[in-house]
């Protein structure tokens, strides 16, 4: 039987004592902006997953607990989540063409939009995710919504402090962290290592193997921060993740065991350093930050999921992405403080100058390629921006932001396709914000988000492959695509209630989506029955994305805590029809389920020992615009008994309890079973199974 919230709610309602007259909600401070802000005095929907849900939900990757803010989903297609979703707006692949993300993805300041596969979370501090454009505060990679990871600060007092797990499927991570003065009261450091391993949850029968979707994931992370004065601090942060996962995740009879004898890989080697600089010359604060980025991917797969021979007119096929990619940033920005505000000191500011270059090289290895494929992609960015806060009254405030960006691309490839597009691209908000009486406030806001044109590449270089006038017509309609731009229009309430026990936010929305960007894809028979597949991005005239959401904690006594979340979103296109010839208008929109949820809580028994529990689902939802196959709702149910002290912690946790099978990735427009005569059917790949582990740590 299925569990439910009913069921979860009637598991924690055991008899608490009174509430202690002292205990109140802990306050959580959003960084993702120009200034630290309280979550509950922020004007926008925004989740914040703290250090402590990390650790009680074992997470070593964003995925294993993304799932708790509402409207937000994930696409794998690789060893781990690599796109993300927010609203229903987001990538869920990459091959040839190159990205431009829809999801801004940042690390410790360090861009890594696209790049989900490096989001491990040892020693972080928190997750943020904010809904809605950030056009102002991001620009481009960030239409619909920012990721923010803040991984732990260097501390005055001396730390250290290792942490172990150990799991099924040969699941094991360790990891240590130390902070502390080098300098009494001038120079302080943090440094964080940590190493992942897992057989993964695939059986490759034809090889006799249980580890050939494994996972061997490090994360290197270190930190100095220089007390320069009363009023300058420089913090430097180098950073260092290898991945070294296998990819074996389709099974041509839809289960958990495979025949491919090539299986594939999901490789990332990432190192990066960022340097920010905050001072306080006189009036204004500045702040100054430069990051640097290399990384190196190897994401390849057996593209017949099988092996010679398995079936008459069986076909061979291994397809590899070696990707580099650089990138650069500088930012400079100016904040007002007292004796700086403008009109008559009712109204705070900010200015500042942006910069961001990208360099990627690609090299495809393919079999139907007579030579391998070059391409390189070169994205510079310069972007102006400013925002002011203006007091109103006593009450009332209007926040106007506004980002004007320049972004310039130069594409050329091994097959003689080459474009430079330019576009000059602006984003904004207006917000009013009323307090009411207390710690509440509701607030009305309108934000515009914007996503870069672009040229097809892969379909520019497909018009002289083919003689059939129908598939030239379809080619040539795709050659290149407009940019998308986005308006929000966003009422919302955030308050605390019951002397602080209660926190509480709601966010309605209605997202006008104009010139929608949709991923789409041509395929086209081989005469050996493989599918040749020509990725492309397109225009729908137009889409809209609305919805709900509710987010709720509740210190219900000085014993049991609980919590609620609730997405709801509807989302269809206006007019749309894909490069097939399909009429999509009307339907919904992929990897946006009508509903999510997450609820839960921990009951303190005493003593340090506790129980924590926790139950999230989301409706059904199309895997892709350009088939039907849908992955079925989903209720997934996490538990945590522990015993914590000053020094010591240790747990025994389970991740889907029920052992429901569930499905982050899917293909339904190609066949790929030559035992079938490769007839058309869905594939999926399985999400994380039931996983029982124990974790400990020690303080020292």
């Amino acid at each position: 039987m299925k569990p439910t919230p009913a069921m979860l709610a009637l598991a924690l309602s055991l008899a608490p004592p009174a509430l202690g007259a002292e205990a109140v909600l802990e306050e959580v401070i959003v960084t993702a902006g120009f200034r630290d802000t309280p979550l509950l005095d922020q004007p926008s929907s925004t989740t914040v997953l703290t250090g402590e849900d990390i650790r009680q939900r074992s997470a070593q990757h964003l995925e294993d607990i993304v799932n708790v803010a509402p409207n937000v989903n994930f696409a794998s297609g690789a060893s781990r989540a690599r796109f993300f979703q927010i609203r229903g707006i987001g990538e869920r692949s990459q091959f040839q063409e190159p990205l431009n993300p829809s999801i801004g993805f940042i690390v410790d300041g360090i861009d890594f939009s696209g790049l989900g596969t490096a989001a491990t979370l040892f020693d972080a501090r928190q997750v943020e995710i904010l809904r809605g454009p950030q056009g102002t505060y991001h620009g481009a990679n960030a239409l619909a919504g920012l990721i923010n990871i803040r991984t732990g600060e260097p501390q005055a007092q001396p730390l250290l402090r290792v942490e172990a797990t150990a799991a099924d499927y040969g699941t094991w991570s360790a990891g240590i962290v130390g902070s502390g003065p080098l300098i009494t009261d001038q120079l302080l450091y943090r440094l964080a290592v940590s190493s992942h391993r897992s057989d993964g949850y695939i059986e490759n029968d034809y090889l006799d193997r249980d580890d050939t979707n494994d996972r061997d994931e490090t994360t290197v992370r270190g930190k100095l921060r220089w007390l320069a004065g009363a009023t300058g601090t420089l913090d430097v942060t180098a950073l260092y993740v290898d991945v070294d996962n296998g990819y074996d995740a389709f099974s041509l009879d839809n289960t958990r065991h495979t025949l491919a004898d090539q299986p594939g890989k999901d490789t990332l080697e990432s190192t990066a350093l960022g340097l920010d600089w905050h001072s306080e010359p006189g009036a204004v604060q500045l702040e100054a930050a430069l990051t640097a980025a290399t990384t190196d991917s190897d994401y390849a797969y057996d593209e017949d999921w099988s092996y010679i021979g398995i079936a008459p007119g069986w076909y061979a096929s291994r397809d590899q992405y070696l990707r580099e990619r650089d990138s650069y940033s500088a930012q400079l920005r100016l904040l007002s403080k007292d004796g700086s505000r403008l009109f008559r000191d009712s109204t705070d500011w900010v200015a500042g100058i942006y910069y961001l270059g990208e360099r990627e090289d690609l090299q495809r290895r393919y079999t139907y390629l007579d030579s391998d494929f070059f391409s390189r992609y070169d994205t510079d960015t310069l972007a102006l921006f400013g925002q002011l806060d203006a007091d109103l009254g006593d009450r009332l405030t209007l926040i106007t932001g506004l980002r004007l960006e320049r972004r310039q691309t130069d594409y050329r490839d091994s097959n003689d396709v080459a474009s430079d597009p330019e576009k000059d691209l602006w984003g904004g908000r207006l917000v009013l914000e009323y307090t009411l009486d207390g710690r509440r406030m509701v607030y009305a806001g309108v934000s515009r988000g914007y996503r870069a044109n672009g040229v097809n590449a892969q379909i520019l270089a497909s018009r002289e492959t083919t003689d059939d006038p129908a598939i030239i017509q379809r080619l040539e309609a795709l050659q290149a695509f407009d940019a998308e731009y986005l308006i929000n229009y966003e009422l919302g309430f955030k308050g605390s209630f019951l002397r602080e026990t209660v926190h509480a936010r709601a966010a309605l929305f209605y997202m006008d989506r104009d010139d929608q960007q949709v991923k789409g894809s041509l395929t086209i028979e081989r005469e050996d029955g493989s599918t040749n597949f020509i990725d492309y991005t397109d225009n729908a005239a137009e889409g809209n994305n609305y919805g709900l959401e509710l987010e709720m904690e509740w210190l219900a006594s000085d014993r049991l805590t609980l919590y609620g979340n609730l997405g709801l979103l509807e989302t269809e296109f206006d007019q749309y029809i894909n490069a097939a010839g399909e009429d999509l208008s009307g339907r919904d929109q992929a990897h946006a389920p009508a509903y999510q949820y997450a609820v839960g809580g921990r009951f303190d028994f005493g003593q340090g020992f506790y129980l924590r529990l926790d139950l999230e689902g989301k409706d059904e939802f199309y895997f892709s615009d350009r088939h039907d196959v849908l992955a079925p709702s989903a209720d997934l149910l996490q538990a945590r008994l522990g015993y914590s002290t000053e020094r010591w912690s240790v747990a025994l946790w389970g991740r889907n309890l029920t052992d429901e099978d569930y499905y982050v990735r899917g293909f339904g427009s190609f066949g790929n079973d030559p035992r079938k005569g490769y007839i058309v059917e869905p594939y999926y790949q399985y999400g994380e199974p039931r996983l029982i582990g124990l974790s400990a740590s020690y303080t020292f």
